[in-house]
């Protein structure tokens, strides 16, 4: 228990909901196969019945093991704790078990119970977070990220619908690279149904060229490579996503190939983008001093939570650099990621799912969507301004909620 004031209600419950969306057909990245999409939400309440609203990033892993962090591990010095300290908090959470590794399911575990908190913070000062956090603006525009891979879509089907996307008002897009399992050191052997969906380097190349001429070089197109690739063949295609006119390539090589990464940096004029898979400050701290990433991507659902998503900001800005986060998961995340990014001066662009997602789409009373422009308005009422469908976390649980409050 932290510090608390006589006029703040304390955290009196965490709760965990654990859900599931089915794909009709299953998907893929370079790496990950995709037949569903799992998230872990977080709930927090006050002794006056406010609720904060969170989500933890369940990547790699499984929901149970994160809940078990959080309710075994972090609850207890969470319940009975001023809700209005989100730095005290953070540390508290943090320091005690940073035996466990300060990057990977801990930070996750953090993020949900850390974003939560700034959505009652906000909610007790009454106002937006975005604003809380220094409102630097109230919109950010989005960018179609999709492009994945599935069975039996060629490159005319993908051209397709980077063209259904620009008509519906975007002008950026990201497509996946890399699902080619005869390029050296491709961690695709060793993952779920490595045979699926997999293309040549020729092929995949030849999928962003498809792109590319249905879109039109005023279409800003980024790729994403998941971390598939050594750095001769990050090399040998960002050149031709050069010569393509690539807006940025994100994750070409594994997230601790901070070498390969800057020697990738240096020698292409497409900007490197990453690495959406650290979670640690110091990481960051890494890259940037490295030179191995021109746009830094974190993620509030991953990283630690807004709290330390705010300093990884703070670094890219000092560097010179544009904060861009990684957004791929619910509604939450999209609402958490965004009051984020609309209070810095350093972001742009708000990466939006274009798959089917009931997450996204069903699992808010007000969806948070793009206008005709492809422009995301923040919510701008108390806090995150969201409220959670229960319909929809009944109809996608895939285990009872999970509850630790004060005795």
């Amino acid at each position: 228990m932290t510090e608390t004031s006589p006029t703040v209600p304390r955290i009196a419950s965490i709760t965990t909901y654990a859900v599931s969306y089915p794909l009709e057909a299953p998907m893929a990245d370079a790496v990950h196969y995709i037949p569903a999409r799992a998230a872990l939400l977080v709930e927090l309440a006050c002794e006056d019945g406010s609720v904060g609203t969170g989500e933890s990033a369940i990547y790699g892993g499984s929901a149970t093991a994160t809940e078990a962090l959080i309710h075994d591990v972090l609850a207890p010095r969470v319940l009975g704790a001023d809700p209005t300290r989100p730095e005290l908090l953070w540390q508290r959470m943090l320091w005690p078990s940073h035996q466990l590794g300060t990057g990977g399911a801990l930070p996750m575990a953090i993020s949900g119970i850390d974003i939560a908190v700034w959505d009652l913070l906000g909610q007790r000062a009454g106002l937006a977070l975005f604003r809380l956090l220094g409102g630097h603006q109230s919109s950010v525009r989005a960018y179609a990220s999709g492009g994945f891979y599935f069975d039996g879509k060629d490159a005319a089907a993908l051209a397709e619908e980077f063209k259904a996307a620009a008509a519906r008002g975007y002008g950026h897009g990201k497509m996946k690279v890399g699902r080619t399992p005869e390029t050296p050191m491709n961690p695709l052997a060793h993952m779920v149904e490595p045979g699926f969906a997999t293309v040549s380097l020729a092929e995949d190349l030849e999928r962003v060229r498809a792109v590319r001429q249905a879109v039109g070089d005023d279409f800003r197109l980024m790729v994403d490579a998941n971390n598939a690739w050594d750095v001769a063949t990050a090399l040998a295609a960002g050149r031709e996503y050069d010569r393509l006119g690539v807006h940025w390539f994100e994750e070409p090589v594994g997230t601790d190939d901070r070498a390969g990464s800057a020697r990738l940096a240096a020698a292409l004029d497409v900007p490197v983008a990453g690495y959406e898979t650290e979670s640690q400050l110091s990481g960051f701290r890494d890259l940037i001093a490295a030179g191995a990433v021109d746009i830094v991507q974190p993620d509030v659902i991953w990283a630690g939570g807004i709290t330390a998503c705010r300093r990884i900001a703070a670094l890219a800005y000092a560097a010179g650099l544009p904060c861009v986060p990684h957004v791929y998961s619910t509604a939450v995340s999209i609402a958490a990621n965004l009051h984020f990014m609309a209070s810095l001066p350093n972001c742009y662009l708000l990466e939006l799912d274009q798959n089917p997602n009931a997450l996204r789409t069903e699992l808010l009373t007000e969806p948070v969507e793009p206008d005709a422009g492809a422009v995301v308005t923040v919510p701008d009422r108390p806090g995150l301004g969201i409220r959670l469908d229960r319909a929809t976390l009944r109809r996608y649980a895939t285990a009872p909620p999970r509850t630790s409050e004060l005795p």
